[in-house]
This record gives structure tokens, C-alpha cells and sequence, in this order.
């Protein structure tokens, strides 16, 4: 069966922002001091905290993922929905908090990242998708 376009689309998602964690990661441990950690602060939602060797970690599951979902495999489909639905919730106080503080920027832009994650969850929960998934 083929894979459909949607699949393709949220699979390259992973990959970018693997790209760009292994990158700042890499950067962080060659140059200390070069980057902050708030660099990965809009992905890794708090965890960027850990350091360096998180970004690396949590670059090489969205790889992992990525490549899941471009072979049509149903724990990447599962995998990638999950952490969408997280990066939902833990970005709710962001959002929250840009509310409350009239920072617009910060406001738009958590907002948009939800609405994103959103559509990611829901697309993957679709019957047809499922199916392309299951067989």
C-alpha cells in the first residue's frame, strides 16, 4: 500500500526537528557555553534541563520515529501520536503563562504548536491512515 503524503509530511517533522536537536546538541557538547539550553526549550518541553546528551537522546527516538513511520510501522504511528499528544499538554502552561504575562510572541507561537500537534494526533487516528498502518 502507499504511503500516504500525511505520513510522509509527519515523518519529516521528526526528522527536522532531529536535525535540529542532534545539531545543538553536538554544538553544546564541542562548545560549552556556545548555545543555551533554552534553544531546545520549544521541543524538549523542560527536559532540555538534562543537558546536552537529552538533546542527543531525544534527537535519535525522533529518528527512530521518523524512520517508523516511513516504513508504515504501527509503533511509530502509536509513538508519534503519543509524544504529540505530551508536547500537548506540556505546552499548556507556556501558553497559559503568555496569556497571563500579554507576551503575544510567546502566546502565537505555544498556540501554533499546539494546533499543530493537534492535527498531528488527529490525522493519525484516522480510520483510512489506521488502516494503511494495519496492512
Amino acid at each position: 500500500m502507499q504511503r500516504p503524503a500525511g505520513v510522509t509530511a509527519v515523518a519529516s517533522a521528526f526528522s527536522l526537528a532531529a536535525a535540529y536537536l542532534l545539531s545543538v546538541g553536538l554544538a553544546m557538547l564541542i562548545r560549552p557555553g556556545l548555545l543555551s539550553m533554552a534553544a531546545g526549550a520549544f521541543l524538549l518541553n523542560g527536559l532540555e534541563t538534562a543537558g546536552p546528551f537529552m538533546f542527543l537522546l531525544a534527537a535519535a527516538f525522533a529518528v527512530l520515529i521518523g524512520y517508523g513511520l516511513l516504513q508504515l510501522n504501527n509503533w511509530a504511528r502509536r509513538a508519534a501520536a503519543a509524544l504529540a499528544l505530551l508536547g500537548i499538554v506540556l505546552a499548556i502552561p507556556a501558553v497559559s503563562s503568555s496569556m497571563v504575562d500579554m507576551r503575544a510572541t510567546a502566546l502565537v507561537w505555544g498556540g501554533l504548536g499546539i494546533m499543530v500537534r493537534a492535527m498531528v494526533v488527529w490525522y493519525l487516528w484516522q480510520g483510512p491512515v489506521r488502516e494503511v498502518f494495519a496492512g
